[in-house]
Protein backbone atom coordinates (compact mmCIF):
# COMPACT_ATOMS: atom_id res chain seq x y z
CA UNK A 1 0.00 0.00 0.00
CA UNK A 2 1.34 3.52 -1.37
CA UNK A 3 2.18 6.13 1.78
CA UNK A 4 -0.24 8.92 0.04
CA UNK A 5 -2.44 8.84 -3.31
CA UNK A 6 -3.61 12.46 -4.73
CA UNK A 7 -6.05 11.53 -7.09
CA UNK A 8 -8.76 13.34 -9.61
CA UNK A 9 -5.67 16.05 -10.33
CA UNK A 10 -4.66 17.73 -13.55
CA UNK A 11 -1.55 16.70 -13.94
CA UNK A 12 1.13 18.65 -15.72
CA UNK A 13 4.63 17.10 -15.10
CA UNK A 14 7.29 18.94 -16.37
CA UNK A 15 7.96 17.20 -19.47
CA UNK A 16 6.26 20.22 -21.54
CA UNK A 17 3.76 17.40 -22.69
CA UNK A 18 0.12 18.29 -22.74
CA UNK A 19 -1.81 17.79 -18.91
CA UNK A 20 -3.76 14.99 -18.40
CA UNK A 21 -6.20 13.72 -15.19
CA UNK A 22 -4.74 11.35 -12.97
CA UNK A 23 -3.82 10.21 -9.96
CA UNK A 24 -0.21 10.11 -8.36
CA UNK A 25 1.00 7.63 -5.48
CA UNK A 26 4.07 8.09 -3.35
CA UNK A 27 5.75 5.47 -1.49
CA UNK A 28 9.11 6.20 0.64
CA UNK A 29 9.33 9.22 -0.63
CA UNK A 30 9.49 8.65 -4.63
CA UNK A 31 6.90 8.80 -6.82
CA UNK A 32 5.58 5.01 -6.94
CA UNK A 33 2.99 5.82 -9.82
CA UNK A 34 1.32 7.93 -11.83
CA UNK A 35 -2.20 6.84 -13.59
CA UNK A 36 -5.91 6.32 -13.42
CA UNK A 37 -5.45 4.16 -10.66
CA UNK A 38 -2.26 3.90 -9.11
CA UNK A 39 -3.67 1.70 -6.16
CA UNK A 40 -4.49 2.16 -2.65
CA UNK A 41 -2.51 4.31 0.16
CA UNK A 42 -2.50 5.08 3.73
CA UNK A 43 -3.68 9.01 3.01
CA UNK A 44 -5.57 9.76 0.12
CA UNK A 45 -5.88 13.54 -0.86
CA UNK A 46 -8.81 14.45 -3.53
CA UNK A 47 -7.55 17.16 -5.81
CA UNK A 48 -10.52 17.96 -7.76
CA UNK A 49 -9.12 18.96 -10.48
CA UNK A 50 -6.10 21.52 -8.62
CA UNK A 51 -3.44 21.21 -11.19
CA UNK A 52 -0.43 18.86 -9.48
CA UNK A 53 3.07 19.84 -10.95
CA UNK A 54 6.43 19.22 -9.88
CA UNK A 55 8.06 21.51 -7.14
CA UNK A 56 9.78 24.63 -7.68
CA UNK A 57 13.26 24.75 -8.35
CA UNK A 58 14.57 28.37 -7.43
CA UNK A 59 18.05 28.29 -8.64
CA UNK A 60 19.58 31.66 -7.44
CA UNK A 61 18.92 32.18 -3.54
CA UNK A 62 20.96 33.90 -1.13
CA UNK A 63 19.30 31.34 2.38
CA UNK A 64 23.33 30.61 3.35
CA UNK A 65 23.21 32.55 6.52
CA UNK A 66 18.95 32.24 7.54
CA UNK A 67 19.41 28.37 6.72
CA UNK A 68 21.54 28.07 10.36
CA UNK A 69 18.80 29.19 12.33
CA UNK A 70 16.00 28.72 9.54
CA UNK A 71 15.93 25.19 8.22
CA UNK A 72 12.43 25.53 6.77
CA UNK A 73 13.91 28.71 4.95
CA UNK A 74 10.91 30.59 5.04
CA UNK A 75 8.75 31.99 2.79
CA UNK A 76 9.97 29.78 0.03
CA UNK A 77 8.01 26.39 0.24
CA UNK A 78 4.62 28.60 0.54
CA UNK A 79 5.61 30.02 -2.58
CA UNK A 80 5.52 26.62 -3.81
CA UNK A 81 9.28 26.02 -3.87
CA UNK A 82 10.59 22.44 -2.88
CA UNK A 83 14.49 22.97 -3.95
CA UNK A 84 16.48 25.95 -3.73
CA UNK A 85 20.03 26.78 -5.06
CA UNK A 86 22.35 28.94 -2.49
CA UNK A 87 25.44 30.29 -2.47
CA UNK A 88 24.76 32.58 -5.63
CA UNK A 89 27.43 35.80 -7.03
CA UNK A 90 29.94 34.10 -4.68
CA UNK A 91 28.21 35.57 -1.75
CA UNK A 92 28.65 32.56 1.15
CA UNK A 93 29.33 32.44 4.60
CA UNK A 94 31.52 29.30 4.08
CA UNK A 95 34.83 28.94 4.27
CA UNK A 96 35.09 31.75 6.95
CA UNK A 97 37.78 31.07 9.60
CA UNK A 98 36.22 32.92 13.31
CA UNK A 99 38.66 36.34 12.50
CA UNK A 100 36.96 36.66 9.47
CA UNK A 101 32.99 36.43 10.87
CA UNK A 102 32.49 39.89 11.62
CA UNK A 103 33.95 41.00 8.30
CA UNK A 104 31.67 38.81 5.98
CA UNK A 105 28.66 39.56 8.03
CA UNK A 106 29.53 43.04 7.52
CA UNK A 107 29.59 42.80 3.55
CA UNK A 108 26.34 40.58 3.62
CA UNK A 109 24.65 43.59 5.30
CA UNK A 110 25.28 45.74 1.94
CA UNK A 111 25.54 43.59 -0.95
CA UNK A 112 22.88 41.74 0.06
CA UNK A 113 20.28 43.85 2.31
CA UNK A 114 20.46 41.67 5.56
CA UNK A 115 20.43 42.94 9.00
CA UNK A 116 23.70 42.98 10.75
CA UNK A 117 21.78 42.10 14.30
CA UNK A 118 20.19 39.55 12.46
CA UNK A 119 23.04 37.71 11.60
CA UNK A 120 25.48 38.53 14.48
CA UNK A 121 22.16 37.20 16.55
CA UNK A 122 21.29 34.15 14.35
CA UNK A 123 24.29 32.62 12.08
CA UNK A 124 25.31 29.00 14.25
CA UNK A 125 28.63 29.13 13.42
CA UNK A 126 29.84 25.68 14.06
CA UNK A 127 31.85 25.24 10.94
CA UNK A 128 34.71 26.86 9.29
CA UNK A 129 35.57 25.23 6.28
CA UNK A 130 33.31 24.07 3.28
CA UNK A 131 32.93 20.95 3.95
CA UNK A 132 31.77 21.34 7.70
CA UNK A 133 29.52 23.94 6.77
CA UNK A 134 27.53 21.41 4.42
CA UNK A 135 27.83 18.79 7.49
CA UNK A 136 26.30 21.60 9.89
CA UNK A 137 23.38 22.22 7.49
CA UNK A 138 22.70 18.55 7.05
CA UNK A 139 22.98 17.93 10.72
CA UNK A 140 20.69 20.31 11.28
CA UNK A 141 18.06 19.59 8.79
CA UNK A 142 16.23 21.20 5.78
CA UNK A 143 12.48 22.02 5.12
CA UNK A 144 12.89 21.94 1.08
CA UNK A 145 16.18 20.63 -0.45
CA UNK A 146 19.07 22.68 -0.95
CA UNK A 147 22.27 22.56 -3.20
CA UNK A 148 25.35 25.02 -2.48
CA UNK A 149 27.68 27.06 -4.14
CA UNK A 150 31.26 27.43 -3.08
CA UNK A 151 31.63 30.97 -3.51
CA UNK A 152 34.65 32.81 -4.74
CA UNK A 153 34.37 35.88 -2.31
CA UNK A 154 34.54 33.37 0.80
CA UNK A 155 37.33 31.07 -0.42
CA UNK A 156 39.29 34.55 -1.54
CA UNK A 157 39.06 36.09 2.20
CA UNK A 158 40.12 32.56 3.87
CA UNK A 159 42.86 32.75 1.22
CA UNK A 160 43.71 36.59 1.73
CA UNK A 161 41.72 37.99 4.70
CA UNK A 162 41.64 41.73 4.14
CA UNK A 163 43.59 42.02 1.20
CA UNK A 164 40.92 40.20 -0.52
CA UNK A 165 38.51 43.16 -1.07
CA UNK A 166 42.19 44.98 -1.98
CA UNK A 167 44.81 43.16 -4.30
CA UNK A 168 45.06 40.76 -7.29
CA UNK A 169 46.08 37.48 -5.72
CA UNK A 170 49.60 35.76 -6.78
CA UNK A 171 50.07 32.57 -7.82
CA UNK A 172 50.93 30.80 -4.60
CA UNK A 173 47.34 32.12 -3.17
CA UNK A 174 45.36 31.46 -6.93
CA UNK A 175 46.70 27.75 -5.83
CA UNK A 176 45.71 27.68 -2.73
CA UNK A 177 42.22 29.06 -3.82
CA UNK A 178 41.70 26.54 -6.58
CA UNK A 179 42.45 23.49 -4.05
CA UNK A 180 39.48 24.99 -1.63
CA UNK A 181 37.25 24.80 -4.49
CA UNK A 182 37.88 21.14 -5.66
CA UNK A 183 37.48 20.35 -1.81
CA UNK A 184 34.37 22.09 -2.04
CA UNK A 185 33.13 20.22 -5.05
CA UNK A 186 34.08 16.76 -3.84
CA UNK A 187 32.44 17.55 -0.61
CA UNK A 188 29.04 18.28 -2.72
CA UNK A 189 29.20 21.63 -3.77
CA UNK A 190 26.94 22.32 -6.15
CA UNK A 191 29.59 24.33 -8.34
CA UNK A 192 31.61 27.62 -7.99
CA UNK A 193 29.77 31.20 -7.72
CA UNK A 194 31.38 34.51 -8.04
CA UNK A 195 30.28 38.65 -9.41
CA UNK A 196 31.75 40.93 -11.23
CA UNK A 197 29.00 43.17 -10.85
CA UNK A 198 30.17 47.08 -9.87
CA UNK A 199 26.87 46.51 -7.73
CA UNK A 200 28.13 44.58 -5.61
CA UNK A 201 30.08 46.31 -2.61
CA UNK A 202 30.60 45.45 0.83
CA UNK A 203 30.49 47.68 4.12
CA UNK A 204 32.12 51.23 3.22
CA UNK A 205 31.48 50.77 -0.52
CA UNK A 206 34.53 48.25 -0.87
CA UNK A 207 34.05 45.73 -3.66
CA UNK A 208 33.40 42.66 -2.69
CA UNK A 209 36.57 40.55 -2.67
CA UNK A 210 35.22 38.36 -6.26
CA UNK A 211 35.64 41.89 -8.06
CA UNK A 212 39.57 42.10 -7.54
CA UNK A 213 39.94 39.04 -9.47
CA UNK A 214 42.15 39.32 -12.37
CA UNK A 215 41.72 36.88 -15.53
CA UNK A 216 44.38 34.39 -14.04
CA UNK A 217 42.12 33.41 -11.24
CA UNK A 218 39.52 33.04 -12.74
CA UNK A 219 40.41 30.76 -15.44
CA UNK A 220 41.92 28.83 -12.43
CA UNK A 221 39.21 28.75 -10.31
CA UNK A 222 36.55 28.19 -13.18
CA UNK A 223 38.91 25.82 -14.73
CA UNK A 224 38.71 23.62 -11.51
CA UNK A 225 35.38 22.62 -12.42
CA UNK A 226 37.12 20.68 -15.27
CA UNK A 227 39.41 18.53 -13.18
CA UNK A 228 36.23 17.99 -10.74
CA UNK A 229 33.90 16.59 -13.59
CA UNK A 230 30.89 18.07 -12.49
CA UNK A 231 28.95 20.99 -11.13
CA UNK A 232 27.76 24.76 -12.74
CA UNK A 233 29.82 27.53 -12.76
CA UNK A 234 27.73 30.91 -11.99
CA UNK A 235 28.66 34.40 -12.29
CA UNK A 236 26.94 37.75 -11.54
CA UNK A 237 28.00 39.74 -14.68
CA UNK A 238 29.23 43.48 -14.92
CA UNK A 239 27.95 46.06 -17.78
CA UNK A 240 31.49 45.48 -19.30
CA UNK A 241 31.55 41.53 -19.12
CA UNK A 242 31.73 40.22 -22.68
CA UNK A 243 29.94 37.18 -22.87
CA UNK A 244 32.62 35.63 -25.14
CA UNK A 245 35.07 35.54 -22.41
CA UNK A 246 32.54 33.99 -20.60
CA UNK A 247 31.87 31.00 -23.10
CA UNK A 248 35.91 30.71 -23.30
CA UNK A 249 35.76 30.00 -19.28
CA UNK A 250 32.87 27.54 -19.62
CA UNK A 251 34.40 25.89 -22.71
CA UNK A 252 37.82 25.61 -20.25
CA UNK A 253 35.83 24.15 -17.75
CA UNK A 254 33.42 22.00 -20.01
CA UNK A 255 30.57 22.74 -17.02
CA UNK A 256 27.27 24.75 -17.71
CA UNK A 257 27.93 28.32 -17.15
CA UNK A 258 24.62 30.51 -15.40
CA UNK A 259 24.86 34.01 -16.41
CA UNK A 260 23.33 36.49 -14.16
CA UNK A 261 21.49 39.04 -13.59
CA UNK A 262 19.88 39.53 -17.37
CA UNK A 263 17.40 42.31 -16.48
CA UNK A 264 15.87 44.86 -18.83
CA UNK A 265 16.35 48.58 -18.52
CA UNK A 266 14.82 51.45 -20.27
CA UNK A 267 17.75 53.17 -20.48
CA UNK A 268 19.46 50.61 -22.50
CA UNK A 269 16.26 48.92 -23.37
CA UNK A 270 18.56 46.48 -26.54
CA UNK A 271 21.37 45.46 -23.81
CA UNK A 272 19.69 42.17 -22.43
CA UNK A 273 18.82 40.95 -25.43
CA UNK A 274 22.29 41.58 -26.93
CA UNK A 275 23.45 39.29 -24.14
CA UNK A 276 20.82 36.80 -25.05
CA UNK A 277 21.39 36.93 -28.65
CA UNK A 278 25.45 36.31 -27.73
CA UNK A 279 24.73 33.21 -25.37
CA UNK A 280 22.44 31.31 -27.71
CA UNK A 281 25.38 32.04 -30.62
CA UNK A 282 27.46 30.06 -27.80
CA UNK A 283 24.88 27.43 -27.57
CA UNK A 284 24.86 26.63 -30.95
CA UNK A 285 28.75 25.77 -30.49
CA UNK A 286 27.60 23.83 -27.90
CA UNK A 287 28.30 25.90 -24.51
CA UNK A 288 26.19 25.14 -22.06
CA UNK A 289 25.80 28.33 -21.47
CA UNK A 290 22.07 29.52 -19.70
CA UNK A 291 21.32 33.59 -19.08
CA UNK A 292 19.24 34.01 -15.57
CA UNK A 293 15.95 36.46 -15.82
CA UNK A 294 13.91 37.66 -13.78
CA UNK A 295 9.61 37.00 -14.21
CA UNK A 296 9.69 39.63 -11.64
CA UNK A 297 9.79 43.81 -11.67
CA UNK A 298 12.77 44.84 -9.32
CA UNK A 299 11.03 47.02 -6.77
CA UNK A 300 12.65 48.40 -3.78
CA UNK A 301 11.31 49.76 -0.33
CA UNK A 302 14.34 51.94 0.92
CA UNK A 303 14.94 54.89 3.38
CA UNK A 304 18.12 56.80 3.31
CA UNK A 305 19.86 54.88 6.01
CA UNK A 306 19.97 52.14 3.75
CA UNK A 307 19.75 53.47 -0.02
CA UNK A 308 20.76 50.04 -1.77
CA UNK A 309 19.02 51.84 -5.28
CA UNK A 310 22.12 54.45 -5.09
CA UNK A 311 24.88 52.40 -3.99
CA UNK A 312 26.04 51.52 -7.45
CA UNK A 313 26.85 54.87 -8.20
CA UNK A 314 30.40 55.97 -8.23
CA UNK A 315 29.42 59.22 -6.50
CA UNK A 316 27.76 57.78 -3.72
CA UNK A 317 30.30 56.07 -2.46
CA UNK A 318 31.65 58.41 -0.20
CA UNK A 319 28.45 57.97 1.63
CA UNK A 320 29.06 54.57 1.58
CA UNK A 321 31.94 55.44 3.53
CA UNK A 322 30.66 57.64 6.12
CA UNK A 323 29.57 55.76 9.04
CA UNK A 324 29.07 59.19 11.37
CA UNK A 325 25.44 59.90 11.28
CA UNK A 326 26.03 63.67 12.02
CA UNK A 327 28.69 63.33 8.79
CA UNK A 328 26.45 61.19 6.54
CA UNK A 329 23.33 63.77 7.18
CA UNK A 330 25.61 66.42 6.34
CA UNK A 331 27.03 64.65 3.39
CA UNK A 332 23.33 64.41 1.57
CA UNK A 333 22.41 68.18 2.30
CA UNK A 334 26.24 68.97 0.24
CA UNK A 335 25.95 70.60 -2.66
CA UNK A 336 29.20 69.67 -3.97
CA UNK A 337 27.71 65.71 -3.31
CA UNK A 338 24.52 65.95 -5.05
CA UNK A 339 26.35 67.79 -7.86
CA UNK A 340 28.10 64.83 -8.27
CA UNK A 341 25.31 62.65 -8.18
CA UNK A 342 23.02 64.10 -10.76
CA UNK A 343 26.16 64.75 -12.90
CA UNK A 344 26.11 60.68 -12.67
CA UNK A 345 22.93 60.28 -13.52
CA UNK A 346 22.34 62.31 -16.33
CA UNK A 347 25.23 59.92 -18.17
CA UNK A 348 23.24 56.87 -18.31
CA UNK A 349 24.61 53.72 -18.14
CA UNK A 350 23.57 49.50 -17.36
CA UNK A 351 22.89 50.14 -13.89
CA UNK A 352 20.17 49.57 -10.94
CA UNK A 353 18.88 53.05 -10.77
CA UNK A 354 19.35 55.36 -13.69
CA UNK A 355 17.42 58.66 -12.67
CA UNK A 356 13.91 57.30 -13.57
CA UNK A 357 12.25 59.37 -11.14
CA UNK A 358 8.65 58.67 -12.71
CA UNK A 359 8.97 55.10 -11.03
CA UNK A 360 9.84 56.00 -7.85
CA UNK A 361 7.46 57.21 -5.31
CA UNK A 362 6.92 57.75 -1.23
CA UNK A 363 5.74 54.74 0.17
CA UNK A 364 5.37 56.18 3.78
CA UNK A 365 6.26 59.43 5.53
CA UNK A 366 7.40 59.57 8.82
CA UNK A 367 5.62 63.02 9.86
CA UNK A 368 2.05 63.49 9.37
CA UNK A 369 1.68 66.79 7.47
CA UNK A 370 3.70 64.56 4.80
CA UNK A 371 0.96 62.25 4.17
CA UNK A 372 -0.32 63.72 0.98
CA UNK A 373 2.65 62.98 -0.21
CA UNK A 374 2.63 58.99 -0.13
CA UNK A 375 2.13 57.61 -3.48
CA UNK A 376 3.29 60.57 -5.26
CA UNK A 377 6.19 60.16 -7.68
CA UNK A 378 9.46 61.71 -6.85
CA UNK A 379 9.23 62.97 -10.32
CA UNK A 380 5.62 65.13 -9.71
CA UNK A 381 6.36 66.20 -6.16
CA UNK A 382 9.79 67.78 -7.34
CA UNK A 383 8.41 69.14 -10.41
CA UNK A 384 5.62 70.71 -8.00
CA UNK A 385 8.89 72.25 -6.00
CA UNK A 386 10.57 73.50 -9.00
CA UNK A 387 14.02 71.32 -7.84
CA UNK A 388 15.84 68.26 -9.05
CA UNK A 389 14.29 65.10 -8.09
CA UNK A 390 17.38 64.05 -6.35
CA UNK A 391 17.41 67.39 -4.22
CA UNK A 392 13.58 66.69 -3.04
CA UNK A 393 14.12 63.36 -1.96
CA UNK A 394 16.96 64.15 -0.25
CA UNK A 395 15.70 67.34 0.94
CA UNK A 396 12.46 64.95 2.65
CA UNK A 397 14.48 62.37 3.67
CA UNK A 398 16.86 65.11 5.73
CA UNK A 399 13.52 66.65 7.24
CA UNK A 400 12.18 63.32 8.78
CA UNK A 401 15.18 62.29 9.74
CA UNK A 402 15.79 59.58 7.00
CA UNK A 403 12.71 57.49 8.15
CA UNK A 404 10.56 58.37 4.93
CA UNK A 405 10.30 55.07 2.96
CA UNK A 406 10.13 55.19 -0.96
CA UNK A 407 9.72 52.68 -3.12
CA UNK A 408 10.98 52.59 -6.76
CA UNK A 409 10.73 50.00 -9.51
CA UNK A 410 13.87 49.69 -10.82
CA UNK A 411 14.48 47.56 -13.87
CA UNK A 412 11.82 45.10 -15.98
CA UNK A 413 9.09 47.49 -15.60
CA UNK A 414 8.73 47.24 -19.56
CA UNK A 415 6.05 43.83 -19.64
CA UNK A 416 6.67 43.64 -23.26
CA UNK A 417 10.58 43.38 -22.94
CA UNK A 418 10.27 41.04 -20.07
CA UNK A 419 7.67 38.58 -21.53
CA UNK A 420 10.64 38.56 -24.31
CA UNK A 421 12.91 37.58 -21.72
CA UNK A 422 10.87 34.98 -20.07
CA UNK A 423 10.25 33.27 -23.83
CA UNK A 424 13.52 33.00 -25.13
CA UNK A 425 14.77 29.29 -24.94
CA UNK A 426 18.42 30.55 -23.96
CA UNK A 427 16.76 32.36 -20.95
CA UNK A 428 16.83 30.23 -17.42
CA UNK A 429 13.69 32.11 -15.14
CA UNK A 430 15.41 32.79 -12.06
CA UNK A 431 17.00 35.92 -9.70
CA UNK A 432 14.60 35.60 -6.92
CA UNK A 433 17.19 36.43 -4.51
CA UNK A 434 14.79 34.57 -1.61
CA UNK A 435 17.04 34.66 1.38
CA UNK A 436 18.47 38.55 0.46
CA UNK A 437 17.79 42.03 0.45
CA UNK A 438 15.23 41.44 3.05
CA UNK A 439 14.52 45.20 3.65
CA UNK A 440 13.55 46.03 0.35
CA UNK A 441 11.98 42.94 -1.88
CA UNK A 442 10.84 40.02 -1.82
CA UNK A 443 10.59 37.79 -4.83
CA UNK A 444 10.37 34.50 -3.63
CA UNK A 445 7.28 33.51 -4.90
CA UNK A 446 9.07 34.16 -8.50
CA UNK A 447 7.11 31.22 -9.77
CA UNK A 448 3.57 31.69 -8.64
CA UNK A 449 4.33 35.22 -10.40
CA UNK A 450 5.05 33.43 -13.90
CA UNK A 451 1.90 30.52 -13.30
CA UNK A 452 -0.46 33.63 -12.24
CA UNK A 453 0.67 36.85 -14.15
CA UNK A 454 2.29 35.78 -17.00
CA UNK A 455 0.93 32.28 -17.74
CA UNK A 456 -3.29 33.41 -16.88
CA UNK A 457 -2.84 37.10 -17.32
CA UNK A 458 -0.72 37.66 -20.24
CA UNK A 459 -0.62 34.29 -21.94
CA UNK A 460 3.14 34.56 -22.24
CA UNK A 461 2.97 30.87 -22.56
CA UNK A 462 1.30 27.38 -21.92
CA UNK A 463 1.05 26.20 -18.12
CA UNK A 464 2.73 23.77 -19.55
CA UNK A 465 5.77 25.26 -20.69
CA UNK A 466 5.25 27.35 -17.45
CA UNK A 467 5.83 24.60 -15.34
CA UNK A 468 8.82 22.59 -17.38
CA UNK A 469 11.04 26.30 -17.18
CA UNK A 470 10.01 26.53 -13.69
CA UNK A 471 11.23 22.54 -12.83
CA UNK A 472 12.98 20.27 -15.34
CA UNK A 473 15.00 22.97 -17.53
CA UNK A 474 16.10 23.99 -13.93
CA UNK A 475 16.99 20.34 -12.90
CA UNK A 476 19.01 19.65 -15.81
CA UNK A 477 20.80 23.25 -16.02
CA UNK A 478 22.03 22.47 -12.45
CA UNK A 479 23.03 18.31 -12.68
CA UNK A 480 19.66 17.43 -10.60
CA UNK A 481 18.77 13.73 -11.15
CA UNK A 482 14.92 12.81 -10.19
CA UNK A 483 13.82 16.04 -9.64
CA UNK A 484 11.51 18.42 -11.59
CA UNK A 485 8.94 15.83 -13.60
CA UNK A 486 6.44 14.08 -11.75
CA UNK A 487 7.78 10.41 -13.07
CA UNK A 488 7.82 7.17 -11.61
CA UNK A 489 11.38 6.75 -9.28
CA UNK A 490 11.40 10.31 -9.36
CA UNK A 491 11.70 12.15 -5.64
CA UNK A 492 8.01 13.11 -4.62
CA UNK A 493 8.82 16.78 -4.79
CA UNK A 494 4.83 18.31 -5.41
CA UNK A 495 2.76 21.49 -5.77
CA UNK A 496 -0.70 21.88 -5.86
CA UNK A 497 -2.23 24.66 -6.88
CA UNK A 498 -5.51 26.11 -8.55
CA UNK A 499 -4.60 27.83 -11.39
CA UNK A 500 -7.57 30.23 -11.71
CA UNK A 501 -5.92 32.18 -8.52
CA UNK A 502 -2.29 30.84 -8.17
CA UNK A 503 -0.31 34.11 -8.11
CA UNK A 504 1.44 35.65 -5.07
CA UNK A 505 0.20 38.45 -2.86
CA UNK A 506 1.41 41.91 -1.51
CA UNK A 507 4.33 42.16 0.21
CA UNK A 508 3.48 43.05 3.79
CA UNK A 509 6.64 43.84 6.47
CA UNK A 510 6.84 41.43 9.33
CA UNK A 511 9.62 40.94 12.05
CA UNK A 512 10.52 37.43 11.96
CA UNK A 513 14.19 38.01 11.96
CA UNK A 514 16.43 36.92 14.97
CA UNK A 515 16.26 40.10 17.40
CA UNK A 516 12.85 41.17 15.78
CA UNK A 517 14.50 42.46 12.74
CA UNK A 518 12.25 43.26 9.66
CA UNK A 519 11.96 41.89 6.63
CA UNK A 520 9.16 42.14 3.45
CA UNK A 521 7.51 38.27 2.79
CA UNK A 522 4.16 38.14 0.24
CA UNK A 523 1.69 35.06 0.59
CA UNK A 524 1.36 32.98 -1.71
CA UNK A 525 -2.15 32.55 -3.89
CA UNK A 526 -3.64 29.30 -4.82
CA UNK A 527 -1.30 27.20 -3.14
CA UNK A 528 -3.29 24.08 -1.65
CA UNK A 529 0.15 21.92 -1.07
CA UNK A 530 3.59 21.50 -1.12
CA UNK A 531 5.34 17.95 0.00
CA UNK A 532 9.48 17.63 -0.42
CA UNK A 533 10.33 13.96 -0.67
CA UNK A 534 7.08 12.95 0.03
CA UNK A 535 5.81 14.88 3.45
CA UNK A 536 3.63 18.04 3.28
CA UNK A 537 5.01 20.86 4.45
CA UNK A 538 2.18 23.53 3.16
CA UNK A 539 -1.14 23.18 2.55
CA UNK A 540 -3.97 25.40 1.66
CA UNK A 541 -3.25 27.73 4.75
CA UNK A 542 0.02 28.02 4.29
CA UNK A 543 3.38 26.79 5.68
CA UNK A 544 2.31 23.75 8.06
CA UNK A 545 3.27 24.55 11.60
CA UNK A 546 6.44 21.90 13.01
CA UNK A 547 6.44 20.39 9.64
CA UNK A 548 9.20 17.50 9.02
CA UNK A 549 12.51 18.39 8.13
CA UNK A 550 11.98 17.24 5.08
CA UNK A 551 14.48 18.28 2.33
CA UNK A 552 17.69 16.23 1.70
CA UNK A 553 21.16 18.45 1.17
CA UNK A 554 21.69 17.70 -2.54
CA UNK A 555 25.84 16.48 -3.02
CA UNK A 556 25.50 14.51 -6.22
CA UNK A 557 24.85 16.09 -9.62
CA UNK A 558 24.64 14.68 -13.10
CA UNK A 559 27.98 14.91 -15.14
Amino acid sequence: MHDLLIANATIVDGSGRPAFQGSLAVTDGRIAGIGPDPGAAHERIDADGLVLAPGIIDTHTHYDAQITWDPHLSPSPALGVSTVVMGNCGFTIAPCRPPDRDRVMRNLTHVEGMSLAALERGIQWDFETFPQYLDAIERRGLGPNAAVFVGHSSVRTWVMGSDASARAADAGEIATMREIVLEAMRAGAVGFSTTVSPQHNGESGIPMPSRLADDAEMRSLTGALAESGHGALMITKGPATPVPWLEELAAAAGRPFIVAALLHSNVSPEAVFEDLEHIASARARGRRLYGAVSACPLTFEFTFESPYVLEGLLAWKPAMAEHDPGRYRALLADESFRAAVRAELDRPARRMFNGEWHLMQVLRARDAANAHLEGVTVAVAAARAGCHPLDWMLDLALSEDLQTQFIATLLNSDEDAVQRMLVDPNALISLSDAGAHLEFFCDAGFGLHVLGHWVRERGAMSLERAVQRLTSEAAAAFGIADRGRLESGAWADLLLFDPAVVGRGDAKRVHDLPGGASRLVTPGLGVHGVWVNGLRLVDGAGAIPDAPLAGQLLRQFQA
